[in-house]
């Protein structure tokens, strides 16, 4: 069902690029269009220096509901913020924007959200696990943030950017002082969770961002690229043994708190997959 749009439609801007990789239009729409919800999902392709310049008189406009953040600007956007969450301040790092009652731009994260929820429906045990992030950005941060909320025992953080790493160490360390934190990618059989968090995985010939033969088949791997339902890794992963998560499942999930963020109707992760539409073919 294709949603009709007139005077009174509400409006989420979807921030980032590139919008050929959005798979939330997809998603929201249809189930917008299929309950009666009076608001359109519209791809804006920004540029990394432009946000600035767009984020706050976008957020202005009479009929817009809000902003989805995705990359490049999670981080940057931060900046941008009056009023943040909790979950912004501990990663750095946030998704969705709607303005305050005051005017203000309120942001929050819920990307760790989607990750830990989608993990727990597979019945992934996270409270004393111990994970490995790779990747310090905004998704990873989040999934860093929510795992150490959802109380695993231990984290190693791996980004090529050391300073990064060590940055959202200390953080978490602030926030979670009885976490046990490392930086430095350290693969072993003893971990039970595996997370990419960051772009390897978008381009064919991509390396993979550790090395699944050091890993047991017991670990659980994730993968927050949403090019395709299986990335090589994760059929690497699987192939391995591993149970594995993609990035599409980590969306779904974390889409009813994004309705609720936004005070739209929200609904369930079932009921969304129902109505969301794949992606056409790419020529």
């Amino acid at each position: 069902m294709t949603p009709t749009i007139s005077g009174t439609t509400g409006v989420i801007a979807h921030i980032g690029v590139p919008t050929t990789n959005f798979r939330a239009p997809l998603i929201y729409n249809p189930y917008f269009a299929a309950t009666g919800t009076d608001v359109v999902v519209v791809p804006m392709g920004c540029e990394a220096e432009d946000l600035p310049h767009l984020l706050p008189p976008l957020l202005r406009l009479r009929n817009i509901v809000g902003a989805l953040i995705t990359m490049p600007h999670k981080v940057s956007v931060v900046p941008l913020l009056q009023e943040t969450s909790r979950t912004v301040d501990i990663c750095g790092a946030c998704n969705a924007v709607k303005r305050g009652a005051d005017g203000q731009l309120v942001g929050d994260m819920f990307d760790g959200e989607g990750f830990v929820r989608s993990a727990r429906r597979k019945g992934q045990r996270l409270a004393g696990a111990s994970a490995l992030i790779v990747g310090a950005g905004g998704v990873g941060s989040a999934i860093a943030a929510a795992l150490a909320h959802a109380g695993v025992a231990s984290l190693t953080l791996f980004d090529q950017n050391a300073a990064a790493a060590d940055r959202l160490a200390q953080r978490l360390r602030a926030a979670f002082p009885a976490l046990a934190i490392e930086t430095g990618r350290r693969e072993s059989a003893a971990l039970d969770i595996a997370v990419n968090a960051t772009p390897l995985g978008m381009t064919p010939g991509d390396p993979f961002p550790f090395e699944i033969a050091q890993l047991s088949p017991a670990t659980f791997v994730g993968d927050v690229v949403m090019t395709a339902q299986e990335t090589p890794l994760l059929a690497a992963a699987r192939a391995h043994g591993c149970a594995t998560q993609n990035g599409t499942d980590m969306l779904f999930e974390m889409i009813p708190a994004y309705l609720e963020f936004f005070g739209l109707p929200t609904t369930t992760p079932d009921v969304l997959r129902r109505h969301a539409l794949s992606p056409s073919p790419r020529p």
